[in-house]
């Protein structure tokens, strides 16, 4: 909890990513999506007034917790970005109920690796977006044109058939890219490997998402 309220894990998992693109290893065409992470009952009802130690520090902790409810009792929703490897470029909380499209800016805003060298701005902007068909919205497709990010997102069903008939040019939809698409897929098992990660039971937002941190770093660490 000291290192992250001092956000010394933010920054071990910074400098393990500034590392590897340093070597040229990251794939900068990344994966957006999001998962689901059940969280018990004893996971609720934390203190409204945070600890001396983080009113201190100055730490903002959501007001919800970023736990939702549902029929199946409490959740918290994942929102990743990641390399071409599987490796968690950013980590967003959101509550259960939250759609993924509500946080594609917010996922692109925290991706923040560091230069070689130290000095410079750390890059946030990828190459080329994957997302699956719950980014297929008008809002998300010009949130990228906007940040002028090209990226391959498969239309809905219902998309297609109200565009049936209409004039304009269709969207590009590229297929053998977008099988890539498992980078996302493989990053999630992965990090659900840790039982921390794969069941909430922190009642603090900002304590499960340093867990998080945590094994998203020992994934760059690791081979």
């Amino acid at each position: 909890m000291r290192w992250r309220r001092d956000g010394t894990w933010d920054r071990l998992l910074a400098s393990a990513q500034a590392a590897v693109d340093a070597a040229g290893e990251i794939g900068w065409t990344i994966c957006v999506d999001g998962t689901v992470v059940r969280a018990p009952q004893h996971a609720a009802g934390a203190r409204h007034r945070p600890s001396k130690a983080d009113r201190a520090a100055q730490v903002e902790h959501p007001p919800d917790e970023a736990l939702g409810r549902s029929r199946g009792g409490l959740t918290t929703k994942l929102h990743l970005s990641c390399d071409g490897g599987g490796r968690p470029l950013a980590v967003v909380l959101t509550p259960g109920q939250r759609h993924e499209r509500t946080q594609l800016g917010a996922v692109l805003d925290a991706i923040r690796v560091p230069r070689p060298g130290g000095p410079g701005r750390p890059r946030k902007r990828p190459d080329h977006v994957i997302a699956d068909k719950g980014y297929s919205y008008p809002a998300c497709r010009r949130l990228l044109r906007r940040r002028g990010i090209p990226h391959t997102i498969p239309e809905r069903r219902d998309q297609r058939r109200r565009r049936t008939g209409r004039r304009g040019r269709p969207l590009r939809f590229d297929a053998a890219l977008y099988k890539r698409r498992n980078a996302a897929e493989r990053g999630i098992n992965a990090l659900k490997q840790w039982r921390g990660v794969a069941t909430r039971h922190e009642k603090r937002a900002v304590n499960y998402r340093a867990a998080v941190v945590v094994a998203a770093l020992l994934r760059w660490l690791l081979p």
